[in-house]
C-alpha cells in the first residue's frame, strides 16, 4: 500500500514539474535570468515539489514567486527541510 501511495505522490507532482520544465527549457532562456533568489524559483519550485508534495511544495513555490519582485533584496532561500512527523517514533 505505501509503494502504491508513493507513485500516486509522484504522479500528482509531475504534471507541475513537467510544466516547471517547460518554463525553464523554452520560456526563460527568451526572457532571460531575472530571478532576484538563488536558487532561482523555478528551481526552488522543483525542490519544493520533490521535497513536500504537491500542496505544500505548491503553497511554498507560490510565496516564493510572489516575494519576487524588484522590492525584495532576494537572496540566498532554500527551500525548509521537510519536519519528521511528530506523530511517528
Amino acid at each position: 500500500m505505501e509503494k502504491i501511495e508513493q507513485a500516486l505522490r509522484k504522479l500528482l507532482i509531475a504534471v507541475p514539474l513537467a510544466l516547471i520544465k517547460f518554463y525553464q527549457w523554452f520560456i526563460s532562456p527568451v526572457l532571460g535570468q531575472r530571478c532576484r533568489f538563488h536558487p532561482s524559483c523555478s528551481w526552488y519550485a522543483i525542490d519544493a515539489l520533490k521535497t513536500h508534495g504537491l500542496v505544500k511544495g505548491g503553497w511554498l513555490s507560490i510565496k516564493r514567486i510572489l516575494k519576487c519582485h524588484p522590492l525584495h533584496a532576494g537572496g540566498y532561500d532554500p527551500v525548509p527541510e521537510k519536519q519528521q512527523n511528530k506523530h511517528s517514533k
